[in-house]
């Protein structure tokens, strides 16, 4: 073990970074301490800056906090180790299975909306069929424009921005504060989150009460949605498909969001839209 001197222990990145990662996620020393088989006194010693670490026990200790990939190469840099994982573009050659994969859950997943984001909720694609549910209150694309201008297009944004999909959501005040507390969880340890989050919750006409996210607003088992759409109710539920086993950054912070009916009406609905 390397010793750091105490007087610059209250500097150390780090320290920061590991006891910032641990509150996050309300754990005491003591609990990360034994979920990481280590002492507490020496986790103590690795946030006070008194110890710094080897490169096997920040991977150790980002094992034990569950970091996303992203955010375990972040661990290692403030230790002054490079990254362990790569970041590859997700047309690169050797990411065409990942890119399969995507594509089968999304066409599978028809006549039913589907799409892919990243971790900010920026859309990666999308099937037909999400396609076909955003064209039922007009041109999509011009809706994209109004929210998202020349920028990513973003799901989140477009969820809650007044020209966008918010005045269509019947249940408003039902959703917002898990969804938007589940973002602001992971706002904590990702700025790119944190920004799309600010952004949103500036947005004219959101009701004031959800600019005061509450982090342990209730986590629904699904999050339905009730969309009233030129006198059409499409009711729907969503379900989150992440990679069991990612080895590279981009395929850790990519989720599939699956739309399912939430009643006969709204998949009869989607069944007439795709000409099934």
């Amino acid at each position: 073990m390397q010793t750091a001197s105490p007087a610059h222990s209250d500097e150390a990145p780090f320290g920061r970074m590991l006891r910032d990662c641990r509150r996050a996620r309300r754990l005491s020393q003591l609990d990360l301490a034994l979920n990481a088989e280590v002492s507490q006194r020496h986790l103590s010693f690795l946030e006070s800056g008194r110890a710094r670490p080897s490169r096997e026990m920040v991977v150790q200790l980002a094992v034990a906090l569950d970091l996303p990939l992203r955010e375990r190469n972040r661990l290692l840099q403030s230790a002054g180790y490079a990254g362990l994982y790569p970041q590859r573009r997700l047309e690169a050659a050797d990411m065409q299975p990942v890119q399969t994969a995507l594509d089968l859950l999304l066409s599978h997943h028809e006549p039913y909306p589907a799409i892919v984001v990243d971790r900010a909720w920026n859309l990666v694609s999308a099937n037909p069929a999400m396609g076909r549910v955003l064209a039922i209150p007009g041109d999509p694309e011009a809706r994209w424009r109004a929210v998202c201008g020349d920028g990513p297009r973003n799901v989140l944004k477009m969820t809650f921005h007044p020209e966008g999909l918010c005045p269509l959501i019947a249940n408003l005040e039902e959703i917002a504060p898990p969804f938007l507390a589940r973002t602001a969880r992971e706002a904590l340890e990702h700025p790119e989150v944190q920004d799309v989050l600010d952004e949103v919750l500036r947005y004219p006409g959101l009701p004031s009460k959800l600019r005061h996210i509450d982090l342990e607003a209730s986590r629904l088992p699904v999050l339905p949605m009730h969309y009233r759409i030129n006198g059409i109710d499409l009711r729907l539920f969503t379900m989150m498909t992440t990679f069991g086993t990612p080895q590279d950054v981009t395929a850790d912070d990519l989720r599939v969001e699956s739309f399912f009916p939430a009643d006969d009406g709204s998949a009869a609905l989607l069944r007439a839209l795709a000409g099934t």
